[in-house]
This record gives structure tokens, sequence and C-alpha cells, in this order.
């Protein structure tokens, strides 16, 4: 990706990218604002921007940065960063929490709610879009039993993602085959729907509708694989290990969603219970780096997909006086 120029968005025009207004977004001030986009591009200082902008208050859209303490790994916005911008659903969750995308829902649309009640904008800032779209869209989510979905968690724990996968696809083949053996989450997540419904698991999401007048703002640049590479070692620098540490007793290398973030896997890899380094602190630097690429690649893959989103080129100079003519805000 370094020096390339950002992949133009599936549903979106080349010039999106260098400010223009596309129909989609035409209109008044929109009901909620949406700043989405890969990580490291900048999507917390536009999203305080545009709030301060627009008299909003920022809701967190990172499903890392709903976990308690998770301050320097997920790049959560400092209270002097939030410049006296209201912020909501920031460490909402204690570490041993499973992350639920229905229970993020509820929070969500309870703060939209409370925001537009006393005339404000709710500014959306992540990007988790799974969890922007369960925020905004008509998203159901059928099977949820938390008792089968922690015995299912058990035997992920004891006989692993592969062994759970092979599991699934006795019983629902079409699922299975479009879900990766690795990834445990939607493999539970499958097994649940399919016992508590008796149904099989649609790992489809509904059309690009949402249930408010939202302005999507997305964020992409050039340089993002070095951006990357920067906001790792300056989140070292700033004392992340350190971080881990605190959060051992805490129970962060038990916690089924938190302990397998970004950085904090790859940390508490290296390091023991007691919190000493034993292992190799510099490859695990660079595993994080890797990964975060990797996942970069990811978001752009699903945000690409939604013809919604009104792509603006992060390194413009011009980026806040764009994004606020896009959210209509000016």
């Amino acid at each position: 990706m370094s020096g390339s120029r950002p992949e133009v968005i599936a549903g979106s025009r080349p010039e999106v990218i260098a400010g223009s207004r596309p129909e989609v977004i035409a209109g008044s001030r929109p009901e909620v604002i949406a700043v989405i986009g890969p990580t490291a591009t900048g999507k917390t200082a536009l999203g305080i921007a545009i709030a301060q902008a627009v008299g909003g208050e920022v809701v967190n859209a990172d499903s890392m940065q709903l976990y308690e303490g998770m301050d320097i790994g997920t790049a959560k916005a400092s209270a002097a960063e939030r410049d006296g911008v209201p912020h909501h659903l920031l460490d909402v969750w204690p570490l041993g929490k499973t992350a639920a995308v229905a229970g993020y829902q509820v929070l969500a649309r309870e703060r939209i709610a409370d925001i537009r009640s006393r005339g404000a904008v709710p500014v959306f800032v992540g990007g988790s879009g799974l969890y922007l779209r369960a925020a905004l869209d008509p998203l159901e989510f059928p099977g949820e039993s938390p008792e089968v979905r922690a015995r299912l968690e058990a035997d992920l724990a004891g006989i692993g993602a592969p062994a759970l996968h092979e599991r699934l696809r006795a019983v629902d083949p079409d699922s299975a085959a479009g879900i990766l053996p690795s990834n445990g989450r939607r493999i539970v997540r499958a097994l649940e729907v399919l016992e508590v419904t008796g149904e099989p698991y649609r790992a489809t999401l509904p059309s690009y509708e949402s249930l408010y007048d939202v302005a999507y703002v997305g964020l992409d640049r050039a340089d993002l694989d070095d951006r990357v590479d920067q906001r790792v070692h300056a989140m070292m620098a700033s004392g992340f290990v350190e971080e881990v540490r605190g959060l051992l007793p805490k129970g962060l290398r038990e916690a089924p969603t938190a302990a397998k973030a970004l950085g904090y896997a790859q940390l508490l890899a290296v390091l023991d219970d007691a919190g000493e380094l034993v292992g190799d602190l510099e490859a695990a630097v660079e595993h994080t780096i890797a990964r975060t690429r990797r996942f970069v690649r990811r978001q752009r893959s699903w945000f690409r997909r939604d013809p919604r989103i009104v792509w603006l080129d992060a390194a413009s100079p011009e980026l806040v006086e764009r994004a606020l003519a896009e959210a209509r805000a000016t």
C-alpha cells in the first residue's frame, strides 16, 4: 500500500476522493454522522473536529475501545485529545466480557436517542464495520443464548477453532464453508444459532439501508502502511508494555475477547503472568505491525462494499472542510 493511491471503494466514483458531493449525501443536516475507515487514518481527530463544528457528541464504534483500561493499544482518545467534546461508549465493558454486537447495538441506539433528544448530533467514530451497521442499520441478531454460547466458548478453548469448525461442518456445511477454520468467534456464533433456533446460520447482511438519515464520511490514505508502523512504535514508546502488565491482574490473559486484540495478544505472548519479559519483544512489535496491516486490508474489503460512504483522502490539508461539506454541516 505504501506509496500507492488509496483504492477507490466500490460504488463510489474516483472524484469522491477529491471531495465532491454525490447525490446520496445531498440535503439538510443529517440525524447521524459516521466517520469510518481503516485504522490509523485519523478518524479520531476528524470526528472530534466535526463534533465541535456541528454541536455533536462522539459515539465510539471501535469494538476494543469498549473495554476498560485498554487505552494505548486501542489508540483511545485521552481527555485532553477529546477537547471538551462528550464521548460515549468508551470503557463500558469489563475485560472479561465476551464481545457482543447485539449488546453494543442496544447501547448505541440508546445513545443516539439521548444525544438527539438534547439537540446534538451523534458522531460515530471507528473502524468496526459490523458494530457500525448494528447501530445504524436494521440488523437483527436471532438465536442469542448466553448459556449455550458459554458452553461453546468453553469447547473452543478446550479443543480449538479447527476442531470446532469440523463440528460445524458436520451439522451445517453451508455455513462452515463461509467461515475460516481459524475464526473461533464466528464458528461459535454459527453453532449457537443452529442450536437455539434449529435454523442454519446465515452469514449475510441486509441491504445497505439505514434506520436514520446518516452522512457516511470514509477516510483512507496512501501512506497507511507507514502510519501503522509509526503508530505501533509510538504505542510502545508511550508505555504499551506497562499497560498490558497492569491489566494482567485484572484478568486480561483470560479474557475471551480482549486478550485477542491486536497488540495485546502479541505482548501477552512474550510476557509471563508476573509481567516479566520472557520472549522477543522486537518480534512481537513486528508481528503486531504485520497483523495490523492485514487488518487494514480486511477493513477496506468490508467498507468498500458500502455504496453510502463518501471517501476522502485523509492526507488532504483541506480534510476538515471537505468532511464538513460532505456531512452537510456547512
